[in-house]
């Protein structure tokens, strides 16, 4: 009989608030999530494709009790050691007590669920699985039958399939009454909520939001396997149920247990932090794909997921993550891990040399903006490889000039800032893109080389001109002259290097109209991470004055800090779901960051790892922001504790586990010794100034030489002082995708100007106007 109420009601995920991530070390291609103790999405056969929104339980009497566990809030979390993925969930209530053991089958795609319930003797288990197969809930097909005379709940769409079986101790098929139905009208949830038991045993469903139900002996263990059908799918589950579920638990535990003590673990720390940098490694190594080594989402979570059908969530690729993941990978002694990442990076750079801003772990694009920085960390990940000696015979030579010739034909300005926004200058991005430049450059060959350091140099020394404000507001309250700004507009690199202070930036803020030079953000911090800038470089202690007073956030758990000012990614404030308009909260990473800095400045950093570590979920999981407001039960938002955002943030845990690699090796772990030795904290002076059509620079200092870049060849026709002294210089090419002239400016003195204008070799045309660049 076919279930009534379709297709059923609007489709969401469950909360991004997880407990536990896990899959298998072997063949398995199956990641699994846990949440208020019960079961939630499922990925399978890659990390981006999850395939069940959760699988919880229902414990009833048959005449009217019943209980949904995971609204009970009252269950224990049980690990066998610290990064071991394997989860014991005891639920506790005054008629009862429910315990779930979850692991990965070892050998196949299957997950195990071990089920015990003691308590009265009239109480039976009921499970609840709501199948999203290929990563949505419409359109799936349900059925609550049979599989070669065998009971299974399945479900099906497209080229995918699932199965849930069920034995009890003896290995007997345990299923008792089962049933399908349509989400909101006909599924399990609403026959208890309606009837007080399981009264509807309808045999299909779909297609639609659709559920499944089953009853269950109060012992049993559970298969839920994937396969290219639901009768594939059935066999793998079937499979899975003949081994005994305690050998493939303590196989699963093994081999995880083998795997962590195998890591390079920072000596000399509290046994709650190294059990948190246990963990992070844990999460680091689970978000790995199989189908695609080296591939790593960002997170097996959808922020504010039980209130939306989010395609995508965040288990999509960034390259900007997926590169801070590396860098965890390698300060735990992963290097062929971390190799892995640079392979799959090699594998899914544009022909330009940049990446997308996300995409599927098979290299298709979800968000197609450009993002510099996510051109230039793969680079820096080339150069931590080396430094560990860990590049093992791969040739990224091509990779390299590819990535440093888009940095250098599109920056210093960037389409997005590092939180995907905002166009224009931003000194995260141009500590990353100048340290990419100079560790770069051992890749190149002449003329190449020469030419990204120069472009290094330049872009350091004029860094400050570019993102720095004088005399603003936030400066007086902070009682400063001049601090970084968030993202200096693009205009700032267009003709006139001074900031454009007047200008709004199109952002998530509160105030979309909020200048720039009242936008501030810690990212400035990055200049001294990356060697760019000393720690007591007062312009940086200056904006860290004014950062303070408008982002900290003092919580329960320890400081944090938000994004920048105005931000406006989060719950608003009466603790809603985020709907595309909110307020930005404070993020763990941060923390991190913060602490990177302290240390650098030849401070104790154990602070900012405890408070990460108090900003964790119960199981030891980062998440992207934590709540700094006052508490609001009916959202269970805690002040110091996770929001409604990512969880895990992967990310997060990389800066947790090189905090903690940081501070045993007593400056920041992923400083990049090519930069550290060339600037040693300090801007140097550049003999030469980058004049390129969008980036169309007003003046040069006295000994500089100007240098003019173009996309083809060209010759640069130039003169001094109205055209005095005319010469013709051709350009070379770079082998970046640039062709330079070097103009023979550095005799001139003070007050005089270089008047030129190009002529394209390829057609002779003219181009049609002359630039002026004054020597000051």
């Amino acid at each position: 009989m076919h279930a009534h109420g379709h297709p059923g009601i609007s489709p969401t995920w469950t909360s991004s608030a997880k407990d536990v991530v896990g899959c298998a070390l072997g063949m398995p291609r199956l990641w699994f999530t846990t949440g208020f103790g019960i079961l939630n999405e499922v990925y399978w056969p890659r990390a981006d494709i999850p395939q069940i929104r959760d699988l919880g339980f229902i414990v009833a009497d048959g005449a009217g009790f019943w209980v949904e566990v995971k609204r009970l809030e009252n269950y224990q979390l049980l690990l066998p050691s610290s990064g071991i993925p394997a989860v014991e969930i005891v639920h506790r209530h005054e008629r009862f007590e429910l315990r779930l053991r979850i692991a990965p089958d070892p050998r196949c795609d299957a997950l195990l669920v071990d089920v015990q319930l003691d308590g009265e003797a009239s109480l039976r288990p009921y499970a609840l699985l709501a199948p999203h197969i290929g990563g949505t809930g419409l359109g799936n097909f349900a059925t609550a039958g049979w599989c070669r005379g065998r009971p299974v709940l399945s479900a099906e769409q497209g080229p995918f399939g699932l199965a849930l079986a069920a034995v009890d101790p003896g290995r007997r098929d345990a299923w008792q009454r089962m049933s399908a139905g349509y989400v909101g009208s006909s599924d399990g949830w609403q026959d208890f909520s309606r009837n007080g038991a399981l009264t509807w045993c309808y045999e299909t469903a779909g297609p639609g939001n659709v559920a499944l139900v089953g009853e269950l002996p109060c012992r049993a263990t559970l298969a839920l396997a994937f396969g290219a059908s639901q009768t594939a799918a059935a066999t793998l589950a079937f499979t899975a149920l003949t081994v005994p579920f305690s050998v493939s638990w303590e196989e699963h535990v093994t081999a995880w247990t083998n795997w962590r003590n195998s890591l390079r673990l920072p000596p000399d720390l509290p046994s709650s932090l190294h059990d948190e940098v246990a963990t992070s490694a844990m999460v680091l190594r689970v978000h790995q794909d199989k189908i695609f080594p080296g591939a790593m989402v960002a997170s097996l979570s959808i922020p504010w997921g039980n209130s939306r059908d989010d395609l995508g969530g965040y288990h999509l690729v960034w390259p900007r993550d997926l590169v801070e993941c590396a860098g965890g990978l390698l300060a735990l002694g992963q290097t062929a891990e971390a190799r892995d990442v640079l392979r799959y990076l090699m594998a899914t750079q544009q022909e330009d040399g940049h990446w997308w801003q996300n995409q599927w772990l098979g290299g298709t694009p979800f968000w197609t903006g450009v993002q510099l920085d996510e051109a230039a960390f793969p680079v820096l990940l080339v150069a931590g490889l080396a430094e560990h000696s860990a590049l093992a015979g791969l040739q990224p030579e091509d990779m390299v000039r590819r990535a440093l010739g888009f940095i250098a034909r599109n920056g210093p300005a960037t389409d997005q800032d590092r939180w995907e926004e905002d166009a224009g200058v931003n000194p995260f991005t141009l500590a990353v893109c100048i340290a990419a430049l100079v560790c770069g450059a051992d890749f190149l060959p002449e003329p190449a080389r020469g030419f990204v350091l120069d472009l290094a140099d330049w872009w350091n020394d004029r860094v400050e001109a570019w993102c720095v404000a004088h005399g603003t507001r936030l400066a007086r309250a902070a009682g400063v002259e001049a601090h970084y700004v968030r993202v200096a507009p693009l205009s700032a690199g267009r003709g006139d290097e001074r900031l454009r202070r007047v200008l709004p930036i199109k952002n998530l803020a509160i105030d979309p109209q909020l200048p720039a030079e009242e936008q501030v953000g810690a990212d400035f911090l990055q200049l001294v991470r990356l060697g760019l800038r000393d720690p007591s470089d007062a312009l940086i202690r200056a904006s860290i004055e004014v950062v303070d007073r408008e982002l900290r956030r003092q919580t329960p758990s320890g400081p944090s800090w938000g994004r920048y000012s105005g931000d406006g990614y989060g719950e608003p404030g009466d603790g809603s779901p985020f709907n595309g308009a909110g307020k930005g909260h404070a993020w763990p990473l941060l923390t991190g960051e913060r602490g990177h800095y302290e240390l650098a400045a030849g401070r104790d950093a154990r602070p900012y790892l405890e408070a990460m570590l108090a900003m964790a979920g119960r199981g030891g999981l980062i998440p992207e922001q934590i709540w700094d407001a006052e508490p609001i039960p009916a959202h269970r938002l805690e002040p110091g504790r996770p929001s409604g955002s990512a969880m895990p943030l992967v990310w997060a845990h990389a800066e947790f586990v090189k905090l903690a690699a940081s501070l045993a090796l007593g400056r920041p772990f992923d400083q990049p010794q090519a930069v550290r030795n060339r600037y040693r904290g300090t801007s140097c002076t550049p003999g030469c100034a980058f004049w390129t059509d969008w980036l169309q620079i007003s003046e040069i200092r006295v000994g500089q030489t100007l240098r003019v870049c173009v996309i083809r060849p060209a010759v640069v026709h130039w003169g001094i002082d109205g055209w005095q002294d005319v010469k013709e210089t051709p350009t070379q090419d770079t082998g970046l995708g640039l062709h330079a002239a070097d103009l023979a400016s550095a005799s001139l003195r003070q007050g005089q100007r270089v008047a030129f204008t190009v002529r394209w070799c390829d057609s002779g045309e003219w181009a049609g106007r002359d630039y002026t660049v004054a020597v000051c």
